[in-house]
């Protein structure tokens, strides 16, 4: 069952074109990240698909429905997703918990209030004012009003930002969980490890136009791209490129009778894989 299907997509701001012309199938239960530097379509992507834009051209279907076109179907459809998007909550004049609780009464079958606010890392926080969480501590709590509402299918646009290392970790395991319980994710991240420990499938969008969608281990031919086999020679390090390391290693063994001064062997990483295929653009 394909929850997201989109053909031909295009949305423009004037002269800038900021989709043009996606081809895009989400699959149930399937955990997916868009990667691609600043500006290159992915929020606007998101926005879209979540109902918050109109595009200007193409064919789009969530959860059954076009987000811009749903009708009498639109607060049945609403309380099927979830939605963490870049912008901050502004709920300054609230508690955690209090804001956690009001939005959880907009859906017909929520998570319980605690166990979310657990799952994000504020229980420490949850009689605090939301004015004085710190940047971090705000973005969780998006998060939080994200899945409160037990959704099918969950928007993450950047959903880590802020985070530090434990509390990103601890997040992955939330996501993990969600993905167990047959939600289906899409995910945004400027974290490639994010996407390689996440994502089923990736895909990469750079000028509004998808580059290429596969499994993280195999994007952009990653799988099969050649190794680099690196050791410490007589007049310095050395290395050498071959799609069989291991008749270098022997060849490397026999040379030097044994073992191989600080010898490395490696393979492109994800980073590597998704820099070369956005031309080097920023993020």
């Amino acid at each position: 069952m394909k929850v997201i299907e989109v053909k031909g997509l295009t949305k423009s701001y004037g002269d800038f074109t900021a989709v043009a012309g996606i081809d895009l199938a989400i699959e149930a239960g399937e955990i997916f990240a868009l990667l691609g530097p600043n500006g290159a379509g992915k929020t606007t992507t998101v926005e879209i698909l979540a109902g918050f834009r109109a595009p200007d051209s193409g064919s789009v279907s969530v959860l059954g429905f076009d987000p811009a076109t749903k009708g009498d179907a639109g607060r049945s459809w609403r309380n099927r997703i979830g939605i963490v998007l870049q912008t901050a909550s502004d709920a300054g004049s609230f508690k955690v918990r209090e804001i956690v609780k009001h939005f959880s009464a907009f859906y017909a079958n929520p998570r319980d209030v605690d166990q979310v606010i657990e799952a994000v890392g504020l229980t420490a926080k949850r009689d605090s004012l939301v004015l004085e969480l710190s940047g971090g501590q705000r973005r969780r709590l998006d998060v939080a009003l994200g899945i409160i509402g037990n959704p099918e299918l969950l928007f993450l646009d950047e959903p880590t930002t802020g985070f530090d290392p434990e509390a990103r970790r601890a997040f992955w395991s939330l996501i993990r969980d969600l993905k167990a319980g047959g939600t289906t994710i899409l995910l945004t991240t400027h974290y490639l490890d994010e996407a390689e420990e996440l994502a089923d499938r990736v895909a990469v969008i750079t000028a509004g136009k998808i580059v290429e969608v596969s499994t993280p281990a195999l994007l952009g031919g990653r799988s099969t791209a050649k190794a680099t086999v690196s050791w410490l020679g007589t007049s310095g390090l050395k290395s050498e490129e071959s799609d069989n390391p291991t008749a270098v290693v022997t060849k490397l063994a026999a040379q030097f009778g044994g073992e191989i001064p600080k010898l490395v062997i490696t393979r492109p990483s994800l980073e590597d894989i998704y820099l070369k295929m956005i031309g080097g653009q920023h993020e």
